[in-house]
């Protein structure tokens, strides 16, 4: 037997109540825990969440069903001893927000059992919702809808709901919705000629009591149908949100509520066509923009394979790419004007990678650095041209655009950084015939703003939290690189 007499189980509007404290504890979290010899506090269980209110001078902020040991009343405030006499006082709209919920869910629940033989298998009470796991074949929007249908139809009808306790014996011989999940004396749940279960929660005395039902939205899950739904005043509540975007958007149209959903239809789809225009242009953009770097960098850029402009004396030369497609390059000393960051321009030597790391098997930044500074290096090669900038506000597809720009140009290496938003971006990339293991590289420099990233050895981007060390990171990655 339980060493608390639980008065929800004969009246769920039982609101106020008066008991003697028969034990108070400590619990491993340090919080105090009162037992009575009788409450209206019902505990968390069967789905449905704990009852809170007030215990004397003190507030009830949980309740723990400790079975045959009684109703644990979890309290904040002034402890009690054992032995007093307190007052326990349940509140009221949680009390019956959670009646409406665990009644609608019987009725909801019966609904699709007389509708589709559907049983349900699990329910719970969340904070705005409710949900069910059904085993509704085939569950569609027009077969969950009628169940709700017939559900309200229930409610309003208001039929009376009524409480028996039975034994395990008649209990075997009742039509119960579902089987008892424990032995002995059953409680049980009947709504007049539409359900009988066995349940220990509260409910309503009618299911008028219930107000309305109403489904959010469903989703296969586990072989089931798990369906959000809500009832009462979380309808009412739900209704009022739902209306007051609806306007807001409507007003956003200068129309009316229902014109909206084909205006925002309409606009999405206009914003789909803008976007890849958008892109399209960033790509042009992002083509003019790496010509003009590359021209501040001192790289003569060309139209096709066998002619190049050079840009400093605006006039055409012809040359081949057999030993080496432009004259000897600088490294670019491109500054970032908003923060002052510079990559030092070097003059002479420049890395060279194996033969191996050219087909793919890149070394790591370490070995690449050292042996690009080897004496293996061909006298004649042309340097890559480093293109090293940081930007404000802006995104990684753009990044990535400007970065596939100035790699279509030969020998370049671009270091690319964005402050977007809280975000530091990083993307690193080459041309085919540069040298480097961009991934190996980005790696090695994500640390310092305290973030990751990694790619393929031609191209790799990262991010991270700390944008104020991108100009760092950047310099260690050209410096890495020279």
């Amino acid at each position: 037997m339980s060493g608390t007499e639980r008065l929800y189980y004969h009246d769920s509007r039982l609101l106020e109540f008066d008991a003697v404290v028969i034990s108070v504890s400590e619990r491993d979290d340090g919080q105090i825990a009162v037992e009575l010899d009788r409450t209206a506090f019902y505990p968390t269980g069967g789905g449905q969440p704990t009852d809170t209110g007030t215990l004397g001078d003190a507030r009830v902020v949980h309740c723990i069903d400790a079975e045959s040991d009684g109703v644990l009343h979890v309290i904040q405030g002034a402890v009690p001893e054992i032995g007093d006499r307190v007052h326990g006082r349940v509140d009221w709209l949680r009390r019956l927000d959670h009646l409406q919920q665990h009644t609608g869910q019987h009725i909801l629940s019966a609904a699709f059992v007389k509708l589709f033989g559907a049983p349900t298998h699990s329910f719970r009470v969340l904070e705005h919702e409710c949900e069910i796991d059904v085993a509704l074949d085939d569950p569609t929007d027009e077969r969950i809808e009628r169940a709700v249908d017939l559900a309200n139809q229930i409610i309003w009808e208001n039929r009376s709901m009524t409480i028996r306790q039975v034994t395990a014996e008649e209990a075997a011989s009742l039509p119960l919705r579902k089987e008892p999940s424990r032995e002995g004396e059953l409680r049980v749940i009947e709504i007049d000629d539409f359900d009988l279960t066995p349940c220990g929660g509260t409910h309503a005395k009618s299911t008028g009591e219930v107000g309305v039902i109403a489904v959010r939205s469903w989703e296969r899950a586990k072989g089931l149908a798990r369906i959000q739904f809500m009832a009462g005043i979380r309808v009412l509540n739900d209704y009022r949100k739902a209306n007051r975007t609806a306007r807001d958007v409507a007003a956003l149209f200068s129309a009316g509520r229902e014109d909206s959903p084909a205006l925002v239809a309409r606009s999405v789809e206009e914003s789909k066509k803008l976007r890849r225009r958008l892109s399209e242009l960033e790509e042009v953009a992002c083509r003019v923009e790496s010509e003009e770097l590359l021209k501040e960098a001192g790289y003569r850029t060309g139209s096709d394979s066998d002619r190049i402009i050079d840009s400093s004396e605006d006039e055409q030369v012809s040359t081949t790419r057999g030993s080496g497609w432009v004259d000897r390059v600088d490294r670019a000393a491109v500054t970032d004007s908003s923060r002052g960051f510079s990559s030092d321009s070097v003059r002479g030597t420049s890395p060279t990678v194996s033969e191996a790391s050219v087909r793919g098997s890149s070394p790591t930044v370490g070995e690449g650095v050292e042996s690009a500074r080897g004496s293996e290096r061909v006298a004649d090669e042309p340097g890559p041209t480093i293109i090293a900038k940081i930007f404000d506000d802006r995104d990684a597809d753009s990044l990535k655009h400007l970065a596939l720009a100035l790699i279509a140009h030969p020998n370049t290496v671009a270091l690319l950084g964005s402050r977007d938003g809280d975000t530091a971006r990083l993307i690193f990339a080459r041309s085919s015939d540069a040298s480097g293991d961009m991934s190996a590289l980005l790696r090695r420099v994500c640390p310092i703003i305290e973030g990751r990233g990694g790619g393929r050895p031609d191209m790799a981007q990262g991010g991270g939290k700390n944008f104020e060390k991108l100009s760092e990171a950047i310099d260690l990655a050209s410096k890495a690189l020279g």
